[in-house]
Parts: structure tokens; sequence; C-alpha cells
């Protein structure tokens, strides 16, 4: 793994680009970190290599727009977009739907969705590990949701699983046992990582919100999708859960948890089963969530979906 320092500025990165796509260095292997001043004047100092091919104009636009943005996942996202205009498809920029492509025009659109106020943020304790965030997490009332959920259903796993899990929000059983992915759904999760090769205890597996929003009718209580204000005012605690476990993998177990990530263009029956850079981990990838082959008409549909989500969990067992 090679960290390549530069200043936040495009030219300081089309350098540093410049030299990793001549070492044929794949984005894979790089971790971008912003300095005011470079360590590595070499990088700000190569010439474009003899032979450089040439990239659409377009990207080149777009990469000066994106460099301008505060996302620090910007040089990750714009050196996975040029090094497969370079080594996969010249006319990547034209694929509206690739999860890269949507991830990169997702920089340049902040949602108009992101609530002013600090959800969560003031509730999360600065250098805190996970057994803390959890403590922390249990007295959290950075909205609404935590007035009639029963807990809150925090991150479960190894603090330094390879890869990570992120699902909606916890569910019914989950709400009343304390643990993301332990009722029915969480079964079929179970059955999935079992034939993908899968080991869960290696896994860390949280959602995207931590308390269970629902309706009540009778004595049911049935699920609800969080707003975006909710997602957004939730966000502290999966940010603070990523940064301390820094995964190699992340993946976003249905719509909600992908739009979470990838931005609100995001459509997992469109776009699920593809790796893209994000700013929380090198490969990130969106599937179905193991609830919507629940979901599904007959029996038919059922083994579809199933089929599809041990698909993609195949994939990411083996990157």
């Amino acid at each position: 793994m090679k960290t390549i320092e530069i200043e936040p500025t495009f030219e300081s990165w089309q350098a540093a680009a410049r030299e990793l796509l001549r070492d044929e260095t794949p984005p894979a292997q790089v971790r971008w970190r912003e300095t005011s001043e470079s360590r590595q004047p070499s990088l700000h100092e190569a010439a474009a290599p003899a032979g450089a091919v040439k990239v659409p104009r377009q990207f080149v636009e777009l990469a000066r727009q994106a460099a301008a943005t505060h996302d620090p996942a910007r040089w990750q996202i714009l050196y996975d977009t040029l090094w497969r205009l370079v080594h996969d498809d010249h006319d990547l920029l034209k694929n509206a739907h690739d999860p890269g492509v949507l991830r990169l025009h997702a920089l340049l659109t902040p949602s108009a969705d992101e609530p002013e106020a600090d959800g969560a943020a003031q509730f999360v304790p600065a250098g805190a590990g996970l057994s803390e965030l959890k403590t922390a997490a249990a007295h959290c009332k950075g909205c609404d949701l935590y007035r009639h959920a029963t807990q809150t259903v925090f991150g479960r796993g190894s603090a330094h699983a390879r890869i990570v899990f992120i699902g909606e929000q916890p569910g019914d059983q989950e709400d009343r046992q304390g643990a993301p992915f332990v009722g029915p759904a969480g079964e079929v999760f179970e059955r999935a990582l079992t034939e993908a090769g899968l080991e869960r205890e290696k896994l860390y597996v949280t959602n995207a919100v931590k308390h269970f929003k629902f309706e009540q009718r009778g004595k049911r209580r049935i699920h609800q999708t969080p707003r975006a204000i909710e997602l957004n005012a939730c966000r502290p605690w999966l940010d603070a859960e990523l940064a301390l476990i820094k995964p190699e993998v992340l993946v976003c177990l249905g719509a909600t948890a992908a739009r979470a990530i990838f931005g609100d263009k995001f459509r997992i029956t469109r776009d699920r089963g593809h790796f893209a850079p994000t700013r929380w981990a090198p490969k990130t990838i969106a599937t179905y969530h193991p609830s919507a082959v629940l979901r599904g008409e007959d029996d038919a549909q059922k083994a579809e979906l199933y089929a599809m989500l041990l698909e993609d969990l195949k994939k990411i067992a083996r990157a």
C-alpha cells in the first residue's frame, strides 16, 4: 500500500497520478493524504511520461471541479476513474449508471437534504474506541427516533475487520435484542455469508441508522424507511465506526445504505455489484439487503434475489 501525500490542489493530484500510472500502481494500492506542504516533491516535478495516454477533456474538467470540493475521498475517486479510463474503458464517463461515475458526479452535487443541525455529533466522544462509542451511543438524542425505539443498536464485530457491512436500520428483533442482524433477515444473512465463505466473527456489521423507525399497527411494529434528515443525523456514529476500523471493503446492504454512501442517484437494482472507491474504503460495493429476499413475491423471486445477494457476497469474499 502506497500513501501519497499531496497538496489539496488539482495540479498536485495530477502530478502524483501521472507518476502512479507510470508505475502501474492500481487504485486499491493507493491511500491519499492531504498536506499543506508536499513531502514528495518529485511527484510535483515529474513531467508527463513519454507516450502517456490521453484522457477525455470532460474528465479533466470534472477533475478540476472535484478537486475544489472538500470531500476527502475526492482524490481516491478521481484516481480510480482515471485508472479505469486508461485501462478498462475510454468511454467510461458515458455510462451514467456506473457507480464510480455516479460517485464522481455526486462530489459536484451535494444533497439539498443535508440538515443544518449537528445531529449525533455532539454525542460522539473524541478519541473513543468502539466499546466507548457503543456506550455513548446508548444515550444519543441526535434525532427523534430515540423517543420510540427500545434502545440504540450499535455495530458489532471485529475492530480489525477487513470487511464492514452496513444495513439500513435495526428491525423489530434487533431493537428488542440490541444487536444488528439477529432477526429473520439476519438468518438469511448468516446463511448467505456461510455459503460465500465469509466468517461473521471476522466481519463488522452495523447500520446507517442506529434506532428502529416504525409505525405501530395494533400489536405489530411496521418498519418505516428513515428519511434523509435521520440518516444525516446518525452519520457521525457511522463515520466514527469506519474511521476506527478502516475497512478494505465496505458493503452497503440495501438501497438506503447505498444511497447514504454513494448518493441519492444510486439505484440498487441498476448499480449493485460494482466496486468503487469512497472516502471510507478503497473498495465499496452495494448489494441487496437480506430482507429483500424475505419480501419476494413468491418462491421463484425469493430464490432469484438470494442468488444475486450470494453472487455479490462471493465477489466480496474474493476482493
